[in-house]
């Protein structure tokens, strides 16, 4: 079935990303004559703000909420950040559309660009997710991982808002004694205000809050925010952190039927298809949802599926790992026995452990 002509309203969370990835699915729909609008629809994730994903007590935190109006038929379907979907589905909702995946890998972002391996004994990192703060730990046991919640454009800004305003406060007072004329102060602070990002002049105006060394987050995030070119970050490879199931890809969900075959024509790429399916097949039989550290990652590579995982416990001291090429003939099929040969080995025993574990736990591990 073809949706031209026809008019569709998507229901979106309101979060700048969430509405810029939105908006680029809106975009391809349009482009083949598809009036679209686009609804904001807050999630439980939303509205409990104080508390990691991890803490909030179900995976699809941010996605049921607005799967529920596409189910009530208020709304033709929903645009999701696909890692955010839990892997149990509605019988009647399908995931219709998959447009081709931004960057899957993480990036460590650090106010003077100082790498991984360069961050000081004891430095403080932010980050939101159990599995981020897991590999880091694994390959720096000496990192403070401190928690990290809010929009991509809050957590950078929380980053770089404390040595800004020591470095403000120290051209103010160089300039109030006189000494702005140095060769170290080669400009007036209302110059080097000037020269700042747009990003950085927000950090300044904020105030409080812990300081962070460094913060981790998905590259995709920080390149559909319009932020990625701003900040200096290091990209870590994906087959050493291993990025969560799905991470970079958006999701359209709708009900199963001509609407959703019409959607599929216009937004799916198949490639992606192809590895998010080998990645949340995995998770789907692991169970390990947004509760525990797993990362799993697949691309597509002729006919074989490269695909790396990593299961670990909260302090990154245990792991159990494995890559392997499964074959597209039947990549859904090897995602299973790839899983269950991990769960054999004990990942299952990881995922479970850190599902009954508290939050300061893993700090304490």
């Amino acid at each position: 079935m073809s949706v031209r002509g026809e008019r569709l309203r998507l229901a979106t969370r309101g979060s700048a990303l969430a509405r810029r990835q939105a908006g680029m699915v809106k975009d391809r729909l349009t482009e083949r004559r598809t009036s679209v609008e686009l609804v904001e629809v807050e999630t439980t994730g939303d509205q409990i703000r104080d508390e990691l994903i991890h803490q909030l007590g179900t995976t699809g935190a941010f996605v049921r909420s607005l799967d529920r109006k596409v189910l009530d038929e208020e709304l033709e379907g929903a645009v999701h950040s696909m890692k955010d979907m839990p892997t149990d589905q509605p019988d009647e909702l399908v995931v219709a559309g998959i447009p081709e995946r931004g960057p899957a890998n993480d990036v460590l972002v650090t106010p003077r660009g100082v790498s991984l391996a360069e961050l000081p004994s004891g430095a403080t990192v932010g980050t939101s997710s159990l599995r981020r703060g897991a590999q880091l730990l694994a390959e720096r046991p000496d990192l403070e991982i401190e928690p990290l919640r809010g929009n991509v454009d809050t957590r950078v800004r929380k980053l770089l808002a404390p040595s800004l305003r020591r470095e403000h406060q120290r051209r103010v007072e160089a300039a109030e004694s006189g000494e702005e004329d140095s060769e170290e102060f080669d400009r007036t602070p209302e110059e080097w205000f000037d020269d700042l990002a747009e990003i950085e002049c927000q950090a300044l105006e904020r105030e409080g809050g812990t300081e962070y060394d460094a913060i981790c987050l998905a590259e995709a995030g920080l390149d559909r925010s319009g932020l990625l070119s701003q900040l200096q970050v290091q990209h870590l490879q994906p087959e050493r952190f291993v990025p969560a199931p799905a991470q970079g890809a958006i999701a359209v969900t709708a009900l199963d039927g001509e609407l959703a075959e019409g959607i599929h024509d216009i937004l799916d790429h198949p490639p992606t298809r192809i590895e998010t399916t080998v990645e949340r097949t995995v998770l789907g039989e692991l169970g390990g949802g947004c509760v525990a550290p797993v990362g799993i990652h697949a691309r597509l590579q002729g006919e074989v599926v490269a695909t790396t995982c990593r299961v670990l416990a909260r302090g990154g001291d245990e792991e159990v790992g494995a890559s392997r090429d499964l074959p597209v003939s039947d990549h859904a099929e090897a995602a299973v026995a790839l899983a269950r040969d991990l769960a054999d080995r004990g990942a299952t025993e990881l995922i479970d452990r850190a599902r009954r574990e508290k939050p300061d736990d893993a700090k304490r591990a």
